[in-house]
């Protein structure tokens, strides 16, 4: 029978350990845990004492009860030695290289990612060992950063971090720890008991107030005014609200991926980082995103006149091209490629400059969605145009839309309404009760 001890840590905290003998390089096998005791009555007497003998009834049975209950888990195999990782080289050693550089791909989504943990959760918890790491320090740690003073910039004055930025490094967080226990670094999640931060009131109005896309006359108005604009931003702006594309899958566009023929645009790359003044071209979202695009006709004719004046420009500037072997569609003048947030700038410039409501850039892709659905076109229909990976997910982000069309089109039912619709006059005596 595998023997067991108790010993005191610190004032709240006692480490099991299980005798299992000698392994066979002669050294000793003892699997060790530590418990933090959180519970405010054996919180007081755990205090008062040096050592088990001395430790009141009641918490000796709680801390027996562990022990049997730790003695079960090693001898049934299902014991996870504890780790000797700090939380900060789980996120950068592990985290990072094995899950989020594949599943992001470097982009921007990682960086967002990674200035959470960064700014907010590596200054707290960062040095700790990642099993030792408890649920009531979590809490207290993202109870913390709803707080004033939590934000570390102080941009616009403001020394709150909004409760989206909480929210968002709570997921973070909770996908970090995920893993470790997926990887069998630690055994139970302490994020588990952790409930995830909830959007302010205030926060709810601006999202819910937010229309992040233009009605079907406002984007008329739009295209009308990008058809007599004469800027350089001109197609890029046109391709963006007609064919839906993301802000990087246009930068990252090239000469061959206009196929004149079929009036369509091939997308297979996307610019959404700049590293050193180097654009960094990386596949698109998912694999769901590399398709071709059908565009109009009147649009494929301006893009080709655009493209021969690329090309003439080309062969003017000679040595002083930066483009190297690539021909991207839009460019600064020497062929290099835009900083992946110059369309957005530009984009805001103009919509100020010609009175328009600002939208941002991916806002005009939900544009171009809203637009085609009220037109009549399908939800799989805009899938494929949008090249999201299921239909599910076109579905919910345009549900706002799809439940307006749906009470549009109930509203054509109107007309039968008993209390407006004329009443018809009885041929006989007995057409009232007649069928």
């Amino acid at each position: 029978m595998a023997k067991g001890s108790i010993e005191k840590r610190g004032e709240n905290t006692w480490r099991l350990t299980v005798d299992l003998g000698l392994n066979a390089d002669g050294t000793r096998n003892r699997p060790r845990t530590s418990i933090t005791i959180e519970e405010p009555a054996l919180m007081k007497l755990s205090v008062k004492c040096a050592k088990l003998s001395e430790a009141p009834k009641k918490l000796r049975e709680y801390l027996d009860d562990q022990l049997a209950d730790f003695k079960r888990e090693v001898l049934s195999g299902n014991y996870i030695a504890p780790s000797k990782m700090t939380f900060k080289d789980f996120y950068e050693n592990e985290w990072k290289p094995k899950h989020a550089v594949i599943e992001y791909k470097n982009g921007t989504t990682l960086k967002s990612h990674c200035s959470k943990i960064n700014n907010h959760v590596l200054p707290k918890i960062g040095h700790k060992l990642l099993d030792e790491i408890t649920t009531m320090e979590l809490v207290k740690l993202f109870t913390d950063l709803r707080k004033p003073g939590a934000r570390v910039d102080k941009r616009g004055g403001k020394d709150q971090l909004s409760s989206r930025t909480v929210q968002y490094a709570y997921d973070v967080t909770m996908n970090i720890f995920k893993r470790s226990v997926e990887w069998t670094v630690i055994k139970t999640n302490p994020m588990d008991g952790v409930k995830r931060p909830q959007i302010s009131k205030e926060n709810k109005k601006v999202r819910k107030d937010r229309k992040n896309y233009y009605e079907e006359d406002e984007a008329t108005a739009v295209i009308d005014a990008l058809l007599e604009t004469k800027s350089v931003w001109r197609m890029y702006f046109l391709a963006a609200i007609i064919g839906g594309f993301r802000r990087g899958e246009l930068i990252a566009l090239e000469i061959d991926d206009c196929d004149f023929v079929n009036c369509r645009l091939r997308i297979d790359e996307s610019i959404s980082n700049t590293e050193d003044g180097q654009a960094d071209i990386t596949d698109t979202k998912n694999e769901a995103s590399n398709d071709y695009v059908d565009m109009p006709l009147w649009y494929m004719e301006e893009l080709a006149a655009h493209i021969k004046a690329c090309r003439k420009l080309k062969m003017k500037l000679m040595d002083k091209w930066q483009g190297g072997d690539r021909n991207f569609v839009f460019h600064s003048g020497y062929g290099k490629p835009y900083y992946h947030t110059t369309p957005t700038q530009r984009w805001k410039d103009w919509c100020e400059k010609n009175g328009f409501r600002y939208v941002t850039l991916h806002g005009l892709r939900h544009t171009n969605a809203t637009y085609l659905l009220e037109q009549g076109a399908s939800i799989k229909e805009i899938q494929h145009r949008l090249r999201h990976a299921t239909s599910q997910v076109t579905s919910d982000t345009y549900a706002h839309v799809t439940k307006r069309l749906s009470r549009k089109t109930a509203s054509h039912l109107d007309k039968f309404d008993p209390r407006i619709r004329p009443q018809s006059v009885p041929n006989g005596k007995n057409d009232a009760h007649s069928f």
